[in-house]
């Protein structure tokens, strides 16, 4: 059935790029003029359908979402699209249809703005609320945030940046929170070495091909040092996420978080079952599978597998959500985990 499912999936996409790219074909090629010639009329209101209404659906069906929302936005792009795509000598007399499209993505960059302004307008509460919270801060902040301002992708992304920011230049002097309630994920591997020596690497290239890119591309170098001090940044915010935010524990929820690159929540009456069996740790984790794993110098495998009763979301690099139906980790305290389980997982 999930076979069957993915190959649907990619006959949209196939159907996707078939009617982006015979769009592209017809005003873009010496075979399409011939085409053109005498019912361009007809063409550029195909076109435009195909585009606005076709594209966005097939786009939708292999998301595999149904948001009118999301719909809307996809249908205003198209209209974008259609400005560069159709050459403006068939696509006049329709014209005054395509700035529809600059329109609803103007009131939508508006509605974002308007959000992040509030965002900003509630931070000293949201900071407050955090401080006072006893969960790790990669839990706490996008908590209050979530609290004070209404759930939105763009406002997942700010909150990331935030987190990154926050614990590359503004958590070095914090205390890291060990008690009975948290579990280590990091300290029996090299994944702090390894993200130290990836930042080495970064730096050593920017200083050596920076230059001399400078004199080839201007553009191009100034590009490759913002990525690449954006990448150091990333790092040095992740080594510190790693460190101050064990997994959290109490009688209701797993907290559990590696780096600024996942984090979920997990109530304990959401585990269906505990798997422990080394042959079954071993294999190939599966499409549906997050992992908790600490990168080593050689391969490492989950000491635990949790299976849920249904698929919960994970929050992912820029906030990004996405479902899960196994959880599987690698604690550094095989025993404590043990005596975890059997103390709030029924």
């Amino acid at each position: 059935m999930a076979v069957l499912q993915r190959r649907w999936q990619n006959v949209w996409l196939l159907l996707l790029f078939l009617v982006l790219g015979s769009n592209i074909v017809l005003y873009h090629t010496q075979l399409g003029n011939s085409v053109l010639v005498g019912a361009s009329n007809g063409v550029v209101i195909g076109s435009l359908i195909d585009l606005v209404i076709v594209a966005p659906l097939l786009f939708l069906s292999y998301k595999k979402q149904k948001s009118f929302k999301q719909l809307l936005f996809l249908m205003a792009t198209g209209l974008i699209i259609a400005r560069f795509v159709i050459p403006m000598n068939f696509l006049h007399p329709y014209v005054g249809i395509t700035w529809v499209g600059f329109a609803v993505e103007a009131g939508l960059v508006l509605l974002e703005f308007i959000l992040i302004v509030t965002l900003f307008m509630y931070l000293p509460k949201i900071m407050k609320a955090t401080k006072e919270s006893t969960l790790p801060t990669i839990f706490a902040f996008p908590a209050a945030v979530d609290h004070y301002v209404k759930k939105h992708p763009i406002i997942h992304i700010v909150c990331s940046e935030m987190l990154m920011f926050y614990y590359a230049l503004m958590s070095w002097r914090k205390k890291i929170n060990e008690s009975e309630q948290t579990l280590t994920l990091h300290k029996k591997s090299s994944y702090i070495a390894l993200q130290i020596m990836l930042i080495h690497a970064i730096v050593i290239e920017t200083l050596g091909i920076h230059w001399w890119l400078h004199d080839k591309s201007t553009i191009l170098s100034l590009v490759l040092l913002f990525l690449n001090v954006y990448s150091v940044i990333f790092l040095l915010a992740d080594i510190q996420a790693v460190r101050l935010s064990p997994v959290y524990v109490d009688e209701n929820k797993l907290y559990i978080s590696l780096g600024l690159s996942k984090r979920m929540e997990i109530r304990w009456d959401e585990i269906e079952e505990v798997i422990t069996d080394k042959e079954l740790l071993k294999q190939k984790l599966s499409k549906d599978t997050i992992d908790f794993v600490a990168k080593d110098f050689e391969e490492v495998f989950p000491n635990v597998i949790l299976k849920l009763k249904r698929p919960k979301e994970a929050t992912l690099v820029m906030g990004i959500k996405k479902p899960y139906q196994k959880v599987a980790i690698k604690f550094d305290d095989y025993q404590a985990v043990g005596e975890m389980l059997k103390k709030y997982s029924k």
